[in-house]
């Protein structure tokens, strides 16, 4: 009774051993086969990524609708798995296609137009992502009750920036599995394309069905469609005949104990693994959060209800709240401006709906737990899970308090730097204003000399003074003082530092400001001053102060480089032409384009000697100069002060010689 008991007990130790021996090997094969079927959809997803870099090489070989048809037939003779290729327009009109030579009668059934909702939903995807986009599968009839299982394709077409419509592939779900997968894979197996619920879509090859076999699924994750791909494989059952010996039950027992110590050793060296895996993710996570820790950046974690599921202590110190008050708080959040809740929780809303998040970030502003207000840098990302679902939103906190408090560093030096060359510009200009003035100050002096001894002159009797005289003597005092006055404004006017203001100014209105003070020097050195305003030239949106700095700093430099006795009055070549039009180039257009709209286009042309190759190379170099006096300023600061309105200030050589300095600016 009792060897019955150890006997009995023996053999279900056996049957267990062997039972999950089976299991075991079934498991392996199980794991072996969703590797490969893993394998076989990323050949076919490496494939599709191929056929995309090939179809988009084929307009850039064949441009035009003639020469499309010949690439597209070799290429079709060259992927079986595609049965259809169309250049349709973006109106989703057919401009030309070709047809497979594998498959004659495809669409000879069917019209082709039927699949056109198919098409457009590809494509509208397409046109979002700006790149390539599948369709839904769905069965195709052909004559003689066959089909075919299809799925479409679409590539937007580019052209030099500009939209040409879409290409279409129209691809054969049998044919990705028969061209596109390993085919020492699929020895012995079965692979086909399934609906979810395992309903067959597209069968390359089965399995055979008198044998157990084993099934693997796997994801075919496709730009705007997802297939599943199944792999059967077929398992043999483990048979063999047990022959009995004498001492069966001693074996049997020496087996078992074997085994046991077997499985003691395997189970000890799992212990062991497991230990010093958890030890490593112990490390693992113990490092992840000291770097978290130690980050500067702020890191926030949410879920799809938009409540707090992770922050890290620097989003903390940003914010003022501790980590217990933030995490599992909502909208709005804790750290929103009152003022601004309503636009937040609008663009909170657009976020949730699916729309794309801005990889570059979005600036913002955060309030803390004082009430300080501070700028932020936000870029988010969505929280991904190991299925491929959406779990929430990432997001990176950048304070961009002290960046906006270095650009105001900066921008107040560039303002000190500007009036220093203002400054600059009117003591050279010093003993030009004292004679410009002299002369309406001595016309003032001889009138009030002239009206005083008509007062002092005695009259007789019935004589009356001369009221007319008088009168335009006063007159003419008036006239002098106001332009000794107009002359003074303009140099106040140009070195008085104040606020920076945009403001429509009108580009005659720009020369005139500067040409009581560029007079001076033009007038001094033999130079006729030349303005040319094109006709219903807009007006310009700038700051009147700095940009008539940029033109009179150009206009001396003109005049500087023409200097006296060369060439010679009356040669034609003594003109400084200062000139405005509407501008038909812009930084980054090409000289071939139409002319765009809104610039306006100021240059000022000199007949000096030119600029030589080693300094045009340092020309706007900061503090470089040609003049003795010169502070090396000017150049720099007026290309700075044209590109911060968005324009762009150049030079080239002018005809016969001397130079052209050009710059533009928005019109208002």
């Amino acid at each position: 009774m009792l060897w019955g008991a150890l006997l009995l007990l023996v053999l279900l130790l056996l049957g267990v051993l062997v039972f999950l021996a089976a299991e075991y090997e079934e498991g392996r094969d199980q794991a072996a086969l969703e590797a490969d079927a893993v394998a076989m959809a990323s050949d076919i997803r490496s494939a599709l990524v191929r056929n995309v870099q090939t179809l988009q090489s084929l307009h850039s070989v064949a441009p035009t609708p003639n020469s499309w048809a010949g690439p597209a037939a070799e290429l079709l003779g060259q992927h079986r798995e595609i049965v259809r290729l169309e250049w349709r327009d973006s109106a989703y009109r057919l401009i030309t296609h070709r047809d497979t030579p594998y498959l004659p009668d495809l669409f000879g059934y069917l019209h082709r137009e039927q699949a056109l909702p198919d098409l457009r939903q590809a494509c509208d995807s397409a046109q979002r992502v700006s790149g390539p986009s599948f369709s839904p599968s769905y069965f195709w009839p052909m004559s003689g009750g066959q089909g075919q299982e299809l799925m479409e394709m679409c590539l937007p077409v580019v052209r030099t920036g500009v939209p040409a419509g879409f290409l279409v592939a129209t691809y054969s779900l049998p044919g990705l599995l028969a061209e596109l997968t390993n085919k020492d894979l699929l020895r012995g197996r079965g692979l086909a394309f399934t609906e979810p619920d395992g309903t067959r879509l597209a069968l390359h090859s089965s399995a055979p069905s008198n044998r157990r076999t084993l099934q693997a699924s796997t994801l075919l994750d496709l730009p705007g469609h997802t297939l599943m791909l199944r792999l059967e494989s077929p398992r043999l059952g483990g048979k063999g005949p047990f022959g009995l010996f004498p001492n069966v039950l001693t074996a049997v027992v020496g087996v078992l104990s074997l085994a046991l110590l077997a499985v003691l050793a395997l189970l000890g060296r799992d212990i062991r693994r497991r230990q010093r895996a958890e030890l490593e993710l112990a490390q693992a996570l113990a490092f992840r959060k000291a770097m978290e820790n130690s980050l500067v950046t702020g890191l926030r974690a949410r879920d799809m209800d938009s409540r707090i599921t992770y922050v890290n202590p620097a989003f903390c110190q940003m914010v003022g709240f501790s980590a217990e008050q933030l995490i599992g708080s909502g909208l709005p959040a804790p750290w929103w401006p009152p003022e601004l809740v309503d636009e937040y929780q609008q663009r909170q809303a657009v976020r949730l709906a699916g729309q794309v998040l801005p990889r570059e970030g979005y600036e913002s502003v955060f309030q803390r737990s004082d009430g300080t207000r501070f700028p932020v840098l936000i870029i988010e990302a969505p929280l991904i899970d190991a299925q491929g679902t959406q779990t929430g939103f990432m997001s990176a906190i950048l304070d961009l308090s002290e960046q906006r408090r270095i650009e105001e560093l900066n921008r107040a030096s560039q303002e000190r730097l500007q009036a220093t060359a203002r400054l600059a510009t009117v003591g050279e200009m010093a003993s030009l204003l004292s004679h410009e003035l002299n002369q309406p100050l001595a016309a003032i002096a001889s009138y009030a000399s002239g009206t005083l001894n008509l007062l002092d002159e005695p009259l007789g009797p019935g004589q009356h003074l001369p009221q007319g005289d008088l009168q335009q003597a006063m007159r003419r005092i008036s006239e002098q003082a106001e332009r000794a006055g107009r002359v003074i404004k303009s140099v106040a006017d140009f070195v008085r530092r104040r606020e920076q203001v945009r403001e429509a100014v009108a580009p005659a209105s720009l020369i005139e400001a500067i040409l009581p003070l560029l007079g001076l020097q033009a007038k001094k050195q033999g130079i006729r001053v030349r303005t040319l305003v094109a006709p219903g030239c807009p007006p310009v949106l700038c700051d009147r102060t700095m940009v008539e700095q940029v033109l009179l700093n150009l206009a001396r430099n003109g005049v500087q480089a023409m200097p006296n006795g060369d060439p010679t009055p009356g040669s034609g070549l003594r003109v400084l032409t200062l000139a405005v039009s509407q501008s038909r180039l812009h930084a980054g257009q090409g000289a071939g384009d139409p002319p765009r709209k809104g610039w306006v286009e100021f240059a000022v042309t000199d007949h000096g000697q030119g600029l030589s190759a080693e300094v045009r190379d340092k020309l706007f170099t900061p503090f470089f100069t040609t003049k003795a006096e010169g502070m090396g300023l000017g150049l720099s600061l007026c290309r700075t002060v044209i590109e911060q309105h968005g324009g762009a200030l150049t030079h080239e050589p002018a005809l016969p010689r001397g130079t052209v300095f050009r710059f533009t600016l928005p019109a208002a």
